[in-house]
């Protein structure tokens, strides 16, 4: 492992773009597909960073396992066309700075950014496409290849994908699902409180932040550069 290499990965939903009125629309399909009330919008963002057959489980805990299956699909579908019909960019835009922090991570050489998220790969694909950032991040976890959020699979991959050690990795996240997860795998936590989880759900970060803008300085104070 390289002692110089350092690793910032980014959660997607709530950290980077804010997808809750995708979710929430596909969630209320995906509810009407099986006949059933949807939750209710704070519910459905509460969810947020789990894979979508964990996500469900937690929604409809009733509903038989059969059920919620074909109540996954019914989100994707839902989801990829409002994709095509709205467009990934403006049903999921970046948060005010993110474009210019992406920049600023990416110029530092021995800085690699990477993504851990619940979205699957065909979304994560959709996304950076519409928002023209494919290519950029050097390591990409989706739900299709690890278990769930809070599991560590994630982060154990993008550590083993990039060499780099987890002590000099960081996880940037909105859920405790996020924060667990960093914790789980000997890496920094740094909750940002724009997204979908309140502060007091963020309890194991390390570092909370109000704005994008801050990372790249709590970045070098976190590894003592200058």
């Amino acid at each position: 492992m390289s002692a110089d290499l350092r690793l910032v990965v980014f959660d997607v939903d709530g950290t980077l773009v804010d997808s809750q009125a995708d979710i929430h629309a596909a969630m209320i399909d995906a509810f009407a597909s099986a006949e059933l009330a949807a939750p209710g919008r704070a519910d459905v963002l509460g969810i947020v960073g789990l894979s979508l057959p964990e996500a469900m489980a937690e929604l409809a805990p009733g509903v038989d396992a059969a059920t919620r299956l074909r109540m996954v699909e019914a989100y994707k579908n839902a989801y990829a066309t409002r994709r095509k019909t709205v467009g990934a960019a403006e049903g999921s835009p970046l948060f005010p700075g993110v474009r210019d922090v992406l920049d600023a991570v990416h110029a530092v050489p021995h800085w690699l950014p990477g993504i851990a998220t619940g979205k699957s790969r065909r979304g994560l694909d959709a996304l950076l496409d519409g928002h023209g950032l494919r290519g950029r991040f050097v390591t990409e976890q989706v739900s299709d290849h690890h278990p769930s959020k809070p599991h560590p699979a994630m982060l154990h991959a993008a550590l083993s994908e990039t060499g780099v050690a987890a002590r000099h990795a960081v996880m940037v996240g909105d859920t405790e699902f996020d924060m667990a997860m960093a914790r789980a795998a000997g890496m920094v936590a740094i909750g940002v409180t724009w997204g979908y989880h309140p502060a007091p759900r963020l309890a194991e970060a390390h570092h909370l932040i109000d704005d994008i803008a801050v990372l790249p300085a709590l970045l070098k104070d976190i590894w003592g550069e200058t």
